[in-house]
């Protein structure tokens, strides 16, 4: 065992004495050392709960032979830190997150790993790790938060986090009062777990279960479920005979689970950050992934399931319905069914004790509110290197559209612009320098797309950004744009009134300027100045590299 480096021996003898003051005993000296790596906070609403669930992680360790440490890492609550300078430090926790875990990992020779994650940034952290390390893994979520529940005269009205920001433009179109507002916030969000809809959180939840490296549930579950907490010990459980069959995650995470996840992903119209964090753990992984296998993915799948905000359904909706596996179980077609997971059993031994259970909140491929996935990636002469639209959630008269840009160089400009009425309908708002060098940190924003759809502006205002958007957003919002702004990218070179042409059914984004004229007006422009020069944001923006690689440290 890898731990045995850290435990045998006469000149292990001080090594066992700090671990006897743990409370080991001399029997524990010829267990498994198994790091349970818990991202348990106080101020993020999907992990305040996580405590409960290591313990029962801890339980199952146990009860399979193991030695249970319970380890942690940070964790960022997107929804606090969005629209003020916090959000900077959201994406670039992700990295923080790899290597911490990789350190305590390696430091105290753990044997195996379970993993406990939930929101964010934390899960795709969490899986960098995991196949950085290649030590027999698993992963168990927090799960979803229940919605929230807005009664009325008209009777209970199902809302979310999401429902929350969207109504922030209504109040400034004088179209809800403050009070009514207040009184949403007060119940959208109505306990623990990862905020209710498709968003970040859940699509990567979902796509860690797609991926095999989560147990049956892992994604969809609720976190007040008792279900939850059996799942947890099943997983304490499972880690000791990964730990015996040497199965480990990189013999789980390759190019047919990669695959996989993102069939799934389509197919439930998931956050546009998965493309950012599936590449990056692809990355990781050592698997080539580029940004067109993505629209070939997208291209062969139905979009099966309309969650929020694309939709009225949230995750406890999936969940009763069947679950990724039963989407897994429509896709099957689409899948590589052989594919190897956590619980020892192919996607094919799954998906065939899968069943459906509501054929509207998951519909069958025959009746897919569309025939091609919900999210894809436009090129053109503005986004060379590749944008991503999650086009499940954009309107019918939003998907081929052109108009005149109009220009912001951060969030809090277009912000401003927006709230002061001076958008009007045709416009096409982008938002640059919020890229992962130039935020530095490509920070999401949940608030202008919100405001728009809150103001009934989502319909006719498109919006383009080398930065990120919530999964949480809905709209003609169009993100990651590549090359971005800091790096000389043509989103650069825009200008108020600039021409820009949308259309998503071709996979296309373009400015009606030709090369010379981008080229001109970029070599006219200042070098660029970075926002940050101080701390680890200063340090991140020298490393980090291009969002249409998942915004990896550059070698």
């Amino acid at each position: 065992m890898k731990s045995d480096m850290a435990k045998k021996g006469a000149e292990r003898a001080p090594h066992r004495s700090l671990l006897y003051a743990l409370g080991c005993t001399s029997a524990d000296m010829d267990k498994p050392f198994i790091g349970v790596v818990n991202s348990f906070s106080e101020i993020v609403p999907g992990h305040i709960h996580l405590r409960e669930v290591a313990e029962a992680v801890k339980a199952g360790v146990s009860s399979g032979g193991g030695v249970p440490f319970e380890v942690n890492t940070i964790a960022v609550c997107d929804g606090i830190a969005m629209n003020h300078p916090g959000m900077k430090y959201s994406l670039p926790s992700r990295e923080l997150i790899a290597d911490s875990v990789e350190i305590v990992a390696e430091a105290h020779a753990f044997d195996g790993l379970v993993f406990i994650t939930n929101c964010d940034k934390i899960v795709p952290g969490m899986l960098m790790a995991a196949v950085r390390l290649n030590l027999p893994a698993i992963f168990i979520s927090g799960g979803p938060m229940l919605a929230g529940r807005l009664s009325s005269d008209s009777g209970v009205k199902h809302v979310d986090l999401s429902s929350i920001f969207e109504a922030v433009g209504r109040v400034a179109k004088g179209k809800m009062s403050e009070e009514e507002l207040e009184q949403l916030a007060a119940v959208a969000c109505p306990g623990c777990g990862s905020c209710s809809g498709m968003f970040t959180a859940n699509t990567m939840n979902c796509a860690t279960e797609a991926m095999g490296m989560g147990l049956v549930g892992n994604g969809t579950i609720p976190a007040v479920d008792a279900r939850r907490l059996q799942l947890a010990k099943e997983a304490g459980q499972r880690v000791m005979e990964l730990l015996v069959n040497n199965i480990r995650p990189r013999d789980i995470i390759n190019r047919v689970s990669i695959h996989n996840a993102f069939a799934v992903d389509m197919a439930l119209g998931g956050s546009t950050n998965s493309v950012l964090h599936l590449m990056a753990i692809a990355h990781e992984a050592g698997v080539e992934f580029s940004l067109p296998m993505i629209n070939e993915i997208s291209e062969r799948t139905p979009h099966l399931s309309k969650l929020r905000p694309a939709g009225d359904y949230h995750l406890e909706d999936l969940d009763q319905a069947g679950g990724v596996s039963a989407v897994m179980k429509e896709l099957r077609g689409l899948l590589n069914l052989e594919a190897r997971t956590v619980s020892g059993r192919t996607v094919a031994e799954i998906i065939a004790d899968s069943r459906f259970v509501d054929r509207e909140v998951i519909r069958s491929a025959d009746n897919a509110y569309s025939a091609r996935g919900g999210i894809c990636i436009l090129f053109g002469n503005l986004a060379p290197e590749g944008a991503v639209v999650k086009r499940g959630a954009v309107a019918p008269e939003m998907m081929v559209h052109q108009g005149p840009a109009r220009v912001f160089d951060s969030e809090e400009e277009a912000t401003t612009a927006i709230m002061n009425g001076s958008i009007e309908s045709g416009d096409v708002l982008v938002i640059r320098y919020e890229g992962p060098m130039g935020g530095p940190g490509m920070r999401e924003m949940l608030t202008p797309t919100s405001l728009l759809s809150g103001m009934g502006m989502d319909k006719e205002v498109a919006l383009i950004t080398d930065g990120r958007f919530s999964g949480a957003s809905r709209g003609a919002a169009i993100g990651h744009v590549s090359p971005e702004a800091a790096g000389r990218g043509a989103i650069a070179a825009l200008r108020d009134g600039d021409i820009i042409k949308i259309d998503i059914p071709s996979y296309r984004l373009d400015v009606e300027l030709s090369d010379g004229e981008i080229a001109q007006r970029l070599a006219g422009l200042a070098e660029f100045e970075p926002k940050v020069k101080t701390g680890y944001l200063r340090r991140y923006a020298e490393k980090v590299g291009s969002a249409s690689t998942g915004a990896v440290f550059s070698d």
